[in-house]
């Protein structure tokens, strides 16, 4: 077998999954670069010799998304296109001994909290000193920022626990240490994330400090957007609101996966949370910040859900109208709760309910979305593509939410600023406008 001979390794970092991996990588990648390893994420060359994958193990798609991601770099290092290929991230954490039976190509698999063990195959040493800095690829101008790890909540379809471990908030300076490094390398909009952001600091301060933690980010000079995602609804912190609504810097905008528009469901998932008190905190949202756009997850097909279930559901959206839905199809994951259950909704039913609640959320997108024509929206630019720039504002996060589309050939406009966009035009999912003064 014919192998790479280079007088330095090049290592390419590839990541799979959501935005808390992303994150991940970009420590890894600091890490390496502060140990003088040569490294790059998702290079288009194939000139890198080692390639760590970071895998997502959360659900059955993204799981062989992973597990074929893994066999194409083996079939490279087969054929001599590579020298060695790691493995890390949430599906190595979850079956790592299976996979070293299965996949023996692999030089090593490393968990989530493996890190200091992944750097020593490179003879690094994890540098403390480079707490706070970190290599930013989401894009120049925007980044997450990943304020705990873990999850404490007993949600009985989720795996995050079994991969993740338990809570533990980062301490709220050392998370503004971060925002400033990264606003000083011309970051503008930080995306607060956690596997739970509501639970923040009850770990290590005895309550929940969320607020504080986004009040102490809002005055980091250069930072003009912050969003927060995945809150969770059980004991969410009222105080977050009048943050929201005093802080021009924070954005209006609230990611809170609500799962299930059914009490009976929502009590077989075990989220802590009724329907009539999931309303009330919706209205509460809304009261006190006024116009907030609000990105929900639902899960259709969880065992025993039942047609009452589901019409439950759809009732739940069509009442509440969110800005932004995004709807998974229950997967059986084992060493869960529910895995106890027998996943008695059909597959073909589960995707028929999936394409009813998107239809649905399509036709109130559009609706929502037609409201804006006419009116003018502070838009970040993200990028220039097919002939137009395309910008975001608000009330929609990157990679997930609408987009604004502006002519690239009538007007010109710089990625990574932004620009006061009047909207002309309005589909389901995007928006087109023109800039002005």
């Amino acid at each position: 077998m014919k192998t790479k001979s280079r007088k330095k390794d090049k290592v390419n970092v590839v990541t799979l999954g959501c935005s808390k991996n992303l994150v991940d990588s970009e420590v890894l990648l600091t890490q390496l670069k502060g140990n003088k390893v040569e490294a790059t994420h998702e290079a288009t060359t194939d000139d890198a010799n080692i390639i760590i994958v970071n895998t997502c193990g959360f659900i059955g798609d993204a799981k062989q998304e992973s597990i074929d991601t893994i066999l194409r770099y083996v079939d490279a290092k087969e054929e001599g296109s590579i020298d060695k290929l790691y493995v890390m991230g949430c599906l190595s954490q979850r079956y790592k001994d299976d996979l070293e039976e299965e996949i023996p190509a692999v030089d090593a698999f490393f968990g989530t909290m493996e890190l200091p063990g992944l750097l020593k195959r490179f003879n690094a040493d994890y540098k403390h000193e480079l707490l706070g800095e970190r290599m930013n690829i989401s894009a120049p101008h925007y980044a997450h920022l990943k304020i705990s790890e873990g999850c404490d909540r007993p949600c009985s379809f989720c795996a995050i626990p079994l991969m993740r471990g338990k809570h533990v908030s980062i301490k709220i300076e050392d998370l503004v240490k971060q925002a400033e490094y990264l606003a000083k390398n011309g970051v503008k909009e930080l995306l607060l994330i956690a596997q739970d952001s509501t639970y923040y600091g009850l770990d290590i301060y005895g309550e929940r400090k969320l607020a504080d933690l986004m009040r102490a980010i809002s005055e980091v000079d250069g930072i003009e957007w912050i969003r927060l995602h995945y809150a969770f609804p059980a004991g969410f912190p009222q105080d977050v609101l009048e943050v929201m609504a005093e802080k021009e810097n924070i954005c209006n905008y609230l990611d809170i996966p609500l799962q299930h528009g059914s009490t009976a469901m929502l009590k077989a998932m075990r989220r802590g949370i009724t329907r009539e008190k999931t309303e009330k905190l919706i209205k509460d949202i809304r009261s006190k910040v006024s116009g907030i756009g609000i990105r929900t997850t639902l899960i259709v097909g969880y065992p025993g859900e039942t047609e009452d279930d589901f019409e439950e559901m759809l009732k739940f959206v069509k009442e509440f109208r969110f800005e932004r839905l995004g709807v998974f199809a229950y997967s059986h994951e084992e060493d869960t709760h529910a895995y106890n259950f027998k996943d008695d909704v059909p597959e073909e039913v589960k995707q028929e309910r999936l394409n009813t609640v998107m239809e649905l959320q399509e036709q109130i997108s559009l609706e929502l979305n037609q409201e804006k024509i006419g009116k003018v929206f502070k838009v970040l630019i993200d990028r220039v593509e097919g002939g137009q720039f395309i910008g975001r504002t608000e009330f929609d996060s990157p990679e997930v939410d609408n987009e604004v589309l502006i002519d690239a050939k009538d007007y010109f406009l710089r990625v990574g600023d932004f620009a006061n966009i009047k909207i002309t035009n309005a589909t389901e999912f995007d928006l087109t406008g023109i800039p002005v003064k």
